[in-house]
Order: structure tokens, then sequence, then C-alpha cells
């Protein structure tokens, strides 16, 4: 979720509650040990413990392809103080793949095995190292021997985004994919991918035979779901009213959008987009700040969309 769910968004969704832990945005590691204030960067919970102010974990998550290098920087997380490493082998995006990095590495298992082997021997035991992969890069077919592979190299957990890279984000995600890699009483395997609503991951679950699931895009459009979903019960409290989560996204916008001078609102508006799958208002207020970049004339559009919901309520049905 590169450029969405940064520090201030992690802390945010934390607070609601539901997780038991996050993943950073991905760090990029090419052929360098990277200095300790990238890190930092993206990852400021590390001045904290790596937790999140409500004392959830936070993992460093690295992308790459030399066994070597991701092993030397993935101690570096450790030793700046990252209670554990994920590993990311399902972005589908271009740029990415180009300089072999994500779902690409799929097309070969044994070298996937290798970088989380080499991260595993890198941290101490008790440090987690865990893996984000996909069915695979054009097919499923190699499925089975990329988890054994993975699974062999100590892998602490293992989540499957149910598509590979070819079906992107298009729906379906293929859950029932994921069934004939998990063991019985299997632990440590996450169901990931087109999880929206507390019924969609109790059918996720349902599906692949995961007992646990991660959230990446869901967590966008609906901000509780994590707190919904860990009830177990599909008929839980209804999600968060459309005010309350308005009054979020201007809070992060405040927070940290409106802190970098040359993307002012483009997270805002990022957020939103994912938002309007849930809440028929976010179109309003996405609409209203599409084209806006100053500080003061987003913050208008914030207090025009809340006289215009407050309008639309003050009508008779």
């Amino acid at each position: 979720m590169e450029g969405v769910i940064d520090a201030p968004m992690r802390r945010m969704l934390t607070g609601i509650g539901g997780y038991s832990r996050c993943v950073t945005e991905f760090i990029r590691v090419t052929d360098v040990l990277l200095p300790e204030k990238v890190f930092l960067r993206l990852c400021p919970e590390l001045v904290q413990g790596g937790m999140t102010e409500s004392g959830v974990p936070v993992y460093t998550q690295l992308l790459g392809s030399n066994p070597d290098v991701l092993a030397l920087n993935a101690k570096r997380a450790v030793d700046l103080g990252a209670p554990g490493v994920d590993l990311n082998f399902g972005c589908p995006a271009k740029t990415v793949n180009n300089s072999m990095g994500g779902s690409l590495l799929l097309r070969d298992p044994a070298r996937v095995g290798s970088i989380v082997a080499s991260v595993r021997q890198a941290v101490p035991a008790q440090v987690p190292v865990t893996a984000k992969i996909r069915l695979g890069y054009d097919n499923a077919e190699s499925l089975q021997e990329i988890v054994e592979c993975i699974r062999a190299a100590g892998a602490t957990e293992l989540a499957i985004h149910a598509r590979t890279k070819f079906d992107g984000y298009k729906p379906p995600a293929w859950w029932s994919r994921v069934k004939t890699v998990v063991h019985e009483q299997d632990d440590t395997t996450f169901i990931n991918g087109e999880i929206w609503t507390v019924a969609d991951s109790l059918e996720a679950c349902r599906r692949s035979g995961c007992r646990h699931i991660m959230l990446g895009r869901g967590a966008l459009s609906a901000p509780d779901l994590a707190l919904r979903i860990s009830t177990g019960d599909s008929s839980c409290a209804a999600p968060l009213a459309w005010m309350e989560v308005a009054s979020m996204v201007e809070a992060q916008f405040l927070r940290s959008d409106s802190q970098s001078p040359r993307h002012i609102g483009n997270r805002t508006k990022q957020w939103l987009a994912y938002l309007k799958r849930s809440y028929e208002e976010a179109n309003d207020l996405f609409g209203r700040l599409r084209t806006l970049h100053g500080i003061s004339e987003i913050q208008a559009a914030f207090d025009a969309h809340r006289q215009w919901y407050a309008s639309c309520a003050g009508q008779p049905d």
C-alpha cells in the first residue's frame, strides 16, 4: 500500500483496533546497505520500540531480489528496533517488476526461498520473518513449490494474495486455490485479497482454510473493518458513521498530508477513492477536493462538505 498506509495512517487504524500487527510501506533494496534515515523515514515507529501508539508492532517491509543485500538491510532494521521483517514477493507494479522485485520473483521459487533463508539467518531467531506472495506470476501452477521453498527457508508466517500478478486487482480473488497449501491446524498462513466486509473475511477463511487474514485496500475502504472482523460475527455492529470517518480524513490531512508542499492533498484523495466503495458520501467530498492543492482551499472544501451533509440529513425521506 505504497503512498497511502504511512505512519500516521497506521497510527489511526491501529487506534481504532482489531489489528495484531502492521507492515510499513515497502523499502526498496537494490545493491547497497541503506542508511538509517531511510528506515526511520518510512518507519518512524522505530524510535518508540517499533510499535504504534496503541502498542501494535510494525514490521519493516523490504522489497528486492539480492539475498545478501536484503539480509544486510534486514539486520539493520532489526538493530534499529524493528520487531519483525516482512518480505514483499507480491507487488504487481511494472516499475517494481522491471527492477527484479515483487511478484516477478515468483517465477523462480528457489530464489524466493534463498532470499527468505538469507534474511532468516541474518536476524535473531526470536525476530519474526514473514513473507507476502501471490498465487503465482501468470498462473498458480508453481504455488505449491513457492510455498514449500518459503516454509523450508524458515519463514514465520506467510500471507497469500489470492490472485496472480497478471490478475492484478481484478475481481475475484481465488481464495479456494489457497486451500491446497494450507495444512490442517495451520496457524501461520494468512489469506488476502478482495476482503471488503466482515462477510468477505468469513468466506475467505472458509474457502482458503486460513484462520487469519491480512487487510490492505479493505482497511482503507472501511477504517473499522479489522475491529468488526475481530468479533468473528457477520451481524456485528454497523460500520462507523460517515461524518466520523470524514473527521478522520480531515484530521489525517492536517496531521500529515498538509505537510508535503509538493503533494498536498494527494494521499487524502487516494484514501477517499477507497472510501467511496463503502461510503456513498465520499463521492461528494472527493469531488470537492479532486482539483485542489492548497491547505486553506482544502479545509474550505471540508467545511462545505459538512454543510452539504447537514442539509441532506435534514431533508425528509
